[in-house]
């Protein structure tokens, strides 16, 4: 038998604001005494909110990355992305977009065009993941993976998980990564259980966006945008839904590398954040 991870703790969201005006975010982390979850950097969750018809798209503007990478789930509602690279297309319920920033991007994240005209619930995860000092100024890259390309895995009754990135029970995520990582978009109906099984030396969490669950028979996550963070040793995570819930699971090796971070600019050192500044200034990461 392996043995469970531990939960080390439980957390809310910490803050509640808008990014641009498409995105009501509530941050997971950084947050509270969370600063980071190595390889990851930021966990925002997006609604769910009701918008109405409009005929003007609602979002993010142009604005830059350097030095990693944005993970976008959609589950409600659209996004309309556009870069730099020229890279273009739509994130639809169930799909993901996994963009690489690396040297440097500029690109703007809004509501889908149907969707503007259409309105409805608007649900959204965005996952900020780090990037190791030697690719930190690799080539820009850009992953739109529907939701057709993801392998669904049974975890037990009443439990499934979609595989976006990473390795599960032998079946493998279409995302490519820099580094181990694990994101898995897992659904649970009422009385439903599941198991998983995590790497040891992993940082690890289970998010629950919505519902009610009990991990390792110890720790209730309830309502809305809640954490258990768990420990590195032991790699058995037993779930156990209270209510209908939706739940999304990471687990990363650690990248043991300093981390100078501003803005949209994640890098090692100081030196290098200014000369991100300077370079976007600059127009060397373009425009969209």
């Amino acid at each position: 038998m392996s043995e469970q991870k531990r939960v080390l703790g439980v957390h809310a969201a910490a803050s509640s604001h808008w990014v641009g005006d498409g995105f009501p975010v509530r941050t997971l982390f950084p947050a509270h005494d969370v600063a980071e979850l190595s390889p990851f950097l930021l966990l925002d969750y997006v609604g769910p909110t009701r918008f109405e018809p409009s005929n003007r798209p609602r979002g993010v503007e142009e604005h830059p990355h350097r030095g990693f990478e944005t993970v976008t789930i959609s589950y409600q509602g659209s996004v309309d992305h556009r870069d730099s690279s020229g890279n273009s297309g739509t994130i639809n319920p169930g799909d993901v977009q996994w963009m690489t920033a690396a040297s440097g991007v500029v690109h703007e994240e809004k509501h889908g065009k149907d969707f503007t005209a259409k309105g409805g619930d608007f649900e959204v995860v965005q996952l900020w993941v780090n990037l190791p000092a030697a690719d930190k100024m690799s080539k820009h890259r850009y992953q739109g993976i529907l939701s057709a390309d993801i392998p669904r895995v049974e975890l037990g009754t009443g439990a499934y998980t979609r595989v976006i990135a990473g390795e599960l029970n032998g079946v493998k995520g279409p995302a490519k990564t820099f580094t181990p990582v694990n994101v898995f978009d897992l659904r649970l109906e009422a009385g439903g259980t599941g198991k998983l099984i995590l790497p040891v030396g992993h940082n690890s969490a289970i998010v629950l966006l919505r519902g009610e669950i009990v991990v390792n028979r110890s720790s209730t996550l309830k309502g809305s945008a809640q954490m258990a963070l768990l420990s590195t040793f032991g790699e058995t995570v037993l779930m156990e839904a209270k209510a209908q819930s939706l739940v999304l699971v990471l687990s990363g090796e650690p990248i043991n590398e300093p981390v100078a971070s501003y803005g949209p600019f994640v890098m090692n050192t100081q030196a290098e954040i200014r000369q991100a500044a300077e370079d976007y200034r600059a127009g060397k990461m373009g425009r969209v």
